[in-house]
């Protein structure tokens, strides 16, 4: 089959693009810059041009959508609907042109409020979505005009993915800036680490997307995330090991943290630069964000990797010269 992934020479598009080549299929990978690895498959477009969209669509048989704006310091904060509400209607209306009856659409946990409905499990795919922030909101709004597409025909399938935060070697999001303070010496772990994130790794997300190609028609919704959770003294102990570190480092109150992230706010407000810290960042560093992931489980689908082989395995290839000047200073 003729497979299209917009945001393909992405992150994670660049590791299910190469799991797709594998199993036969051929791509088009849509995306601001050509893949590094497939770029005789590249086709440079904007998803907000809804013709040079629907141009590089032409004869696909399925389309993956990545492509997001998903920074949390982005500004104007009107890139987040330009980029997710209306590059995905372009999405769509470019799959009407040509007849695609098949979508799968990377979603966000971020559609559900900060604090999860369920405190010990997380919040579930049936949870109503509550956004607690503008990106959120925007993948809210985007399901629902893939959800409309859907029931339009009863021949369509969607599969839409809640993705946790995500992390492998190559990302550059905040599981990557978190190992990188710990590894540089600059991290301060703030308020007790009691709390639980939900994460996930590449590999398996990137083989959960491959094993939705085989999905039936009809509208399918889950939250993806790797188990079990770990809570954040779990997680920073783990790679503060990895790295040849001993026990948790500084820590810091809660309370004075946020104050902290709040002078930042000013000072980026102030200056118009962007800081690695701020009072969001630390409301989500310190929040127990997680979520239900039994659904996977009707799918048949079964994670390849352990989230302690995926971090074994970015620590190994992001960090190896800092691993190794650790230890030997220790």
């Amino acid at each position: 089959m003729k497979i299209a992934i917009t945001g393909g020479a992405g992150f994670i598009g660049s590791v299910l693009a190469k799991r797709l080549k594998d199993d036969g299929h051929e791509l088009v990978l849509i995306d601001l810059k050509k893949s590094e690895i497939f770029p005789d498959d590249s086709v440079i477009a904007d998803i907000r041009d809804k013709e040079a969209l629907t141009k590089a669509l032409k004869g696909t048989g399925a389309i993956y959508h990545l492509a997001a704006e998903h920074r949390d310091d982005v500004s104007p904060l009107s890139l987040y609907t330009d980029v997710n509400v209306t590059g995905g209607q372009n999405v769509i209306d470019a799959a009407k042109a040509h007849n695609i009856n098949r979508i799968i659409f990377t979603s966000s946990v971020a559609v559900y409020p900060l604090v999860p409905a369920d405190p010990k499990k997380g919040s579930s795919e049936d949870h109503p979505p509550a956004p607690f922030n503008p990106y959120g909101q925007s993948k809210w709004d985007s399901e629902k005009t893939f959800e409309a597409w859907a029931k339009e025909d009863s021949a369509r399938s969607l599969t839409m993915i809640r993705l946790v935060a995500t992390f492998g070697p190559g990302n550059r999001g905040n599981i990557f800036t978190l190992m990188n303070q710990i590894a540089s010496g600059r991290f301060i772990m703030i308020g007790d680490g009691h709390n639980r994130k939900s994460i996930a790794y590449v590999g398996n997300v990137a083989a959960f997307l491959h094993h939705a190609l085989g999905l039936k028609a009809g509208t399918h919704l889950y939250n993806y995330a790797d188990k079990p959770d770990l809570n954040m003294r779990e997680f920073v102990a783990s790679i503060r090991g990895a790295l040849g570190y001993d026990g948790m480092g500084p820590q810091m109150p809660y309370a004075l943290g946020l104050l902290g992230g709040s002078v930042f706010d000013v000072a980026a407000k102030i200056t118009g630069k962007k800081f690695p810290i701020s009072s969001i960042r630390i409301k989500k560093f310190c929040a127990d964000t997680i979520v239900n992931a039994d659904k996977l489980t009707e799918t048949g689908f079964t994670a390849p990797y352990s989230l302690h082989d995926g971090l074994e395995e970015m620590i190994e290839c992001e960090f190896q010269d800092k691993k190794q000047d650790h230890k030997k200073a220790a």
